[in-house]
């Protein structure tokens, strides 16, 4: 039995679904971010944090692919060419998507007010849509980032459009917003959704 450490709704969100996704028994102890039980995990304070055991896993990426490759799903072995393929959309999610989000959520409301800047939101928003369209020529007429496969990149994005939705960023009509469309309505995605208004 795993336990997620941090509400659903952080990126605590992205653990739930991927053990969905691997059928996996799970609890949630909704523990805010720099509550002291985290950070004698995670001296940054930061959610999620994943206890398998006796041990712990911390970052929301790390977490994703240490379990993906635990239980041999959702990835592509380690050392072979498609793996690095897999890994580099990783990169990609979480350096041009996810980095306009966070960056924005910094300037929106984590960081102090004296230190937020209004226009960094636009800069933001310009990253954001120049990663849809290097998304759009990337994935093509692909089902998945890595062709028929679902993996970590996949889910990682799917909360990203969540995320993005929330901000009433648009994605672009065609197969990038079909792709999303796709990733919402898979069933481990549901079940991770209800768990998040449960515990609402």
């Amino acid at each position: 039995m795993y336990t997620i450490i941090g509400p659903l709704k952080t990126r605590a969100f992205r653990v739930a679904w991927m053990l969905e996704e691997l059928g996996e028994p799970y609890t949630v102890d909704p523990v805010p971010p720099r509550d002291p039980r985290v950070t004698a995990i995670n001296p940054l304070g930061k959610v999620p944090v994943l206890k398998d055991g006796d041990g712990y896993v911390t970052d929301s990426v790390a977490i994703c692919q240490y379990l993906a490759d635990k239980h041999g799903k959702l990835t592509f072995p380690a050392g072979t060419l498609a793996r690095g393929q897999q890994d580099s959309f990783t990169q990609f999610v979480v350096d041009d998507i996810e980095g306009a989000l966070w960056t924005t959520a910094k300037h929106t409301f984590v960081l102090p007010k004296e230190l937020r800047v209004e226009a960094a939101k636009t800069a933001c928003k310009h990253d954001f849509d120049r990663a849809m369209a290097h998304l759009t020529a990337r994935l093509g007429d692909k089902t998945y980032m890595m062709g028929d496969t679902f993996t970590v990149p996949d889910l990682l994005a799917g909360h990203c459009a969540g995320w993005a939705k929330s901000l009433h960023w648009v994605v672009p009509d065609g197969p990038v917003s079909a792709y999303f469309d796709r990733l919402s309505s898979r069933p481990a995605f549901e079940r991770a959704k209800a768990a998040r208004a449960a515990a609402a």
